[in-house]
């Protein structure tokens, strides 16, 4: 069974493929392993807080995932990807300062005299 709680979802990966570089290069060459599956194996290791050497099987090796991960870096793909999505906005990340929201005297789970 494949653990999808570390791969990026379809609408998530909508929004930002068009700003990696493209998989095939005009000259041809060897085929290239697809962005997105190269980018669920570095969230993987980002979100697992393993080692590259740990990725699972299911992922290209690691040494392949670190060397387009420092490619990106340096091209500077990964500024372009973070303000694009601090730009987007969603619920997800939504939160509630508990200095102005108040608990109900009953919510504070208190024996009552």
């Amino acid at each position: 069974m494949i653990n999808i709680r570390y791969e990026i979802k379809d609408d998530e990966w909508q929004r930002i493929k068009d700003l990696f570089p493209p998989e095939r290069k005009p000259q041809g060459g060897r085929p290239v392993i697809d962005n997105r599956h190269m980018l669920n194996a570095m969230l993987w290791v980002v979100r697992s807080g393993a080692l590259w050497r740990d990725l699972p099987d299911r992922y290209p090796h690691w040494k392949s995932v670190y060397t387009r991960f420092r490619r990106w870096e340096k091209a500077e793909i990964w500024d372009q990807v973070l303000k694009h999505v601090s730009r987007v906005q969603d619920d997800e990340g939504v939160m509630i300062d508990t200095s102005i929201v108040r608990a109900h005297q009953h919510g504070s789970g208190a024996k009552g005299g």
